[in-house]
Formats: structure tokens, sequence, C-alpha cells
């Protein structure tokens, strides 16, 4: 049977189902010590040939969906992703007490071990290149990206949105940041105020380090989900335009840090 005028048509304009592989997800179950996580990879397997890992650290919420949203976006942009998952399997907080909970566990409990853990998830995916590893973090998560970069971690690249930028005590020692940093922060975000992000670029200049810091003036905490408004909380909500600028940013600063 011969094709119809409209299948040719549609096919001539690029619009028939294409034939490369959509982004793969998959959860992954690991330990750290006694502890059951649950993280997300993303990957599109129609890329060939290993590619830099980028993880990704939830905010205080929980490896939740807006988590495994930004490993699809970074997989769609040609990146490994692994979304890892800083409480437990299934700790997900809808309500503030329970996520100040779950975070000051996680904290009790050593976040470097935790983010560790899913450094090796991810270093150890047949297409990731181990030697080019980035890690982003979104609010609780920002802070234990920074946290890392302090410690001198081997990370080409870490960013930040809407993270938590004090040292809490760990200020960074000259010499000892490997990393390239770039900071996003909102100008009408109570939680990381002008004060908190002025003493942070006094840190890393006094540590050596010259980090990218980029201020969205309108923005408030949380402004990359889209879920930040139903939260009740004062002081967060979703905007649009902030996201995708920063997000911009953050596929420019990858593209150069690797």
């Amino acid at each position: 049977m011969k094709p119809s005028v409209l299948a040719l048509a549609v096919a001539w304009m690029g619009l028939a189902p294409s034939v490369r592989a959509a982004v793969k997800t998959q959860e992954i179950e690991y330990k750290q010590g006694d502890t059951t996580l649950m993280g997300v990879l993303a990957y599109d397997d129609a890329v060939k040939g290993k590619r830099p890992g980028v993880l990704v650290v939830h905010e205080w919420w929980g490896m939740n969906e807006h988590a495994r949203n930004q490993a699809v976006r970074l997989a769609k942009a040609g990146y490994v992703a692994f979304a890892l998952d800083m409480y437990g399997k299934g700790k997900v907080a809808t309500h503030p007490k329970d996520a100040e909970a779950f975070m000051q566990a996680a904290l009790k409990e050593g976040a470097a071990a935790r983010f560790n853990a899913g450094l090796e998830v991810l270093k150890k995916q047949p297409q990731v290149d181990a030697d080019k590893i980035a890690a982003i973090g979104y609010c609780f998560g920002g802070g234990v990206v920074l946290g890392m970069a302090r410690a001198g971690a081997a990370l080409d690249a870490v960013a930040t949105f809407h993270g938590h930028l004090a040292a809490d005590g760990h200020p960074a020692e000259k010499g000892k940041i490997k990393a390239k940093i770039l900071v996003q922060t909102g100008g009408a975000d109570p939680m990381v105020p002008k004060e908190q992000v002025a003493a942070f670029e006094k840190e890393m200049k006094d540590a050596g380090v010259t980090p990218t810091v980029i201020t969205y003036p309108k923005a408030k905490h949380s402004f990359t989900n889209p879920g930040a408004d139903k939260a009740g909380m004062d002081g967060l909500a979703y905007d649009a335009d902030a996201d995708k600028k920063s997000w911009d940013e953050l596929l420019t600063f990858l593209k150069k840090s690797f």
C-alpha cells in the first residue's frame, strides 16, 4: 500500500515519529551504612559513548518530583544525571516540620557520607565518564554541594539554585576548593538574604576562589520549583522567568566546566 499524501507531507516536515530514543529513567536502590536510599538515574540512550555525570541534590522536601525533573532536564541536555536521596527510601515531606526533621536527621548521619554514596552510584554507570563529574543542589541541597566543594571534593563544577550559602562554621580554606562554582539566588529570598550572599562572596574571595554569583532581583526562595506556592510557607514562590534563565545559565556553566 502506498503511503498517503498526508503521511508523506508529515514525514517531509520532520513531524514523523522519531527513531531517536526517549530519555530513560531508572530508580536505583542503594545503601549508605544501614540506610536504604532510592535515587533516580536519567540519560538519553541514543547518545553514544561516555559523557559527563551530574548529581542532583534535592530541596529539604526530599527526593521528590522536582528533583526527578531536574535529572530528566539534564539528560535531555546530554548528561547522565542521578538525583540522589539524602533522607532514605520513601522519605518525602510535604509539611515544613517533617522536612526540618528529615533534614536534621540527614545532617546528623553525615551529609558527606550520603552525598558520596550517591556519587559512587553515578560513577559506576556505564554511560558516565567518571573523570567528569558535577553536582547541583537546590535549597538544602545547595548547601550540601557547597559543603562538598569546601571540603575539597574532586568535582569539576558545583552549582546551586536558591541554596543555603552560609559556611556554618566550616569556611573554605585557601587552595582547597577544586570545583568551579555557580550560585544563583533570589533577590527577594528571605531564607538567603543579601547579607548571606555577601558573606559567601567574601568567604570565597578569602579562599582565592572566584565564583559566578547571579541574583534574580524579584525571585523568592524555591524559584525553580513549580510547586513552591503550594508549600504554605511565606517567602516561597515559583518564578518561571528566573527558572528558565537560571537553567540556561547552568547549561552554559556546565559546558564551560567540562
